[in-house]
């Protein structure tokens, strides 16, 4: 992860005293503040680390959520208005962008200055992989029931936590290129489960 440090404290645009940098309110006047230049870990008081609990993470996203609901700003100012929408559509791109393995992992590389593989300008060069993206695409092609459709799926899901077992361990050690390449094995393996539940359904919709 990258190592810049994020301010620990602002100035309240209301009472102009100081605010922690990650305060949705003044703890001095309540004026809600600017969501700010937060990195989405911080956003929700979590250590910059791939191994997060999403279920605690998604509890406190809730929590921030109604405290952000816009009937509560009803009668408050234009100006909190504006920053109540922007603290909410900050929580949500942290949100939305942590919850998910693959763009967690992607973040993360962003942030050390490392671009992800099949990001803009960045192809997937990764022959062992796309041969075994192609062998698992061809094994879902030819399923056809419901048994082996659901072995493949979970065949896939077991392979998806070891990946995201091992990109924890990557980015502990700084290990980008390798993170870079289990990210996207990691990307591959999550889309072939969706595929595979998405031809389920239909077989069962038959």
């Amino acid at each position: 992860m990258s190592n810049t440090e994020q301010p620990a404290h602002k100035v309240c645009w209301s009472c102009k005293g100081p605010v922690a940098a990650s305060a949705l309110f003044c703890e001095t006047c309540n004026a809600i503040q600017a969501p700010g230049q937060l990195d989405h870990f911080t956003r929700f008081g979590l250590e910059r680390s791939f191994d997060v609990d999403v279920d605690a993470m998604e509890a406190t996203y809730l929590k921030q959520q109604q405290k952000l609901h816009p009937d509560r700003f009803a009668s408050k100012s234009g100006r909190e208005q504006a920053l109540s929408s922007q603290q909410a559509a900050s929580l949500n791109e942290a949100f939305e962008t942590l919850k998910n393995p693959v763009a967690r992992a992607h973040y993360m590389l962003r942030q050390a200055g490392h671009e992800p593989e099949g990001g803009e300008g960045h192809t997937v060069n990764d022959p062992e992989l796309l041969m075994e993206a192609m062998e698992m695409r061809e094994a879902l092609d030819d399923a056809k029931d419901k048994i082996t459709i659901d072995a493949i799926i979970k065949d896939t899901r077991k392979q998806a936590r070891a990946c995201e077992n091992d990109l924890g361990a990557a980015f502990d050690s700084q290990s980008f290129d390798a993170a870079k390449k289990l990210a996207t094995r990691l990307r591959y393996l999550m889309k072939m489960t969706e595929e595979a539940r998405a031809k389920k359904s239909r077989l069962a919709a038959a």
